[in-house]
């Protein structure tokens, strides 16, 4: 396994690249925007494809590098299904997994330092991003924070993790860089209190002046998401309205990008295709089923995804490769669903 853990003096931020070999696919957890350069370099030696970026919250005291990844590596960016993040492709929800080739992350749902924190656990490790620091806990006091929901994150769930599970927060100040359950419950401070209300009259008082950079980082990473406007401008979008009318046409292909999990958990549209993203340069290349299929049979390619983003990126990938009519639900499945689109 790579495992590197990459630190912003500036806004205190780890960022944790992973992958389960050298060569293979890699992710990358709460990039720093200000980083990414140095993130990409570091995937390129070590010979790795950046194919998902993670951010365990919507962050106050950075600008996340979300968008720039996705950018210039043309990731999946993913995120809980509670944030309101446009840059998202793929949301996740307890109980779900996030994949890369030989690596799975279990996604749990931490709220309490804001209402769309998650964790992410894999091989001993876990990403606790702010809801469990080392020696401390994140503030509860913006964002739709709640002490009480934090306290149930962190001891009915975090806390029962084993305890040589290791903790990788998202921040820390004072140069540690890693800690364990155990010496969490042993030794964090916020952690002695002896009830959930002693824990909420803790976290209400701390007084803490708001970050920094949270009037520019908040709104700044709420939107940095693709502008599926401008793919509509030139041409390359369908409403869910319209993919209705179009569905079932024989001259017509929708393709689902989306993975299996996702088809499973969120339903399909009824005769998709399934062309799984990260597969997507390979089917739309000379000699690959999409590229064929359109140029063959003259089918007009509709793809989709999950909200529009990863089917925004496929559909210029696809213009660049030839598929002259291809084109993309503008906001994926979900747009899907509130036009009353059928599912199976």
């Amino acid at each position: 396994m790579i495992f590197r853990q990459l630190f912003d003096s500036t806004s205190g931020t780890y960022t944790y690249l992973i992958a389960s070999r050298q060569g293979g696919e890699a992710l990358i957890i709460d990039p720093v925007l200000e980083k990414v350069d140095r993130y990409l370099q570091l995937v390129r030696e070590l010979d790795l494809k950046l194919v998902k970026a993670i951010d365990t919250h919507l962050h106050a005291d950075h600008i996340t590098g979300l968008g720039a990844l996705r950018d210039r590596t043309h990731c999946i960016t993913v995120m809980g299904e509670q944030t309101m993040a446009d840059v998202v492709s793929m949301r996740v929800a307890e109980g779900d997994r996030v994949s890369i080739e030989g690596l799975n992350l279990d996604v749990l749902y931490t709220p309490g330092h804001t209402d769309d924190s998650y964790s992410f656990l894999t091989g001993g490790r876990v990403f606790t991003g702010d809801t469990l620091l080392i020696r401390g806990t994140g503030r509860t006091d913006f964002q739709n924070g709640d002490p009480r929901q934090q306290y149930d994150s962190i001891f009915n769930k975090l806390l029962k993790l084993p305890d040589d599970t290791l903790v990788y927060p998202a921040h820390d100040y004072k140069g540690d860089t890693v800690s364990t359950i155990g010496e969490e419950k042993r030794f964090n401070p916020r952690l002695r209190v002896q009830s959930v209300d002693e824990y909420v009259d803790l976290m209400n008082n701390l007084n803490l002046p708001n970050p920094k950079m949270m009037d520019v980082a908040v709104p700044a990473n709420i939107h940095v998401g693709l502008h599926q406007e401008e793919i509509a401008r030139k041409g390359w979008a369908v409403s869910a309205v319209e993919a209705l009318v179009l569905r079932g046409r024989p001259d017509v292909a929708i393709v689902d990008l989306r993975e299996k999990a996702e088809r499973e958990k969120h339903g399909t549209i009824p005769g998709a295709l399934h062309a799984p993203y990260p597969e997507l340069q390979e089917n739309i290349g000379a000699g690959g089923m999409l590229h064929e299929l359109a140029l063959a049979t003259g089918k007009r390619i509709v793809f989709y995804c999950a909200f529009g983003e990863r089917s925004a990126m496929a559909v210029e990938a696809a213009q660049a490769a030839g598929l002259i009519s291809a084109c993309h639900i503008e906001g994926g499945i979900n747009a899907w669903k509130k036009a009353n689109g059928p599912l199976v």
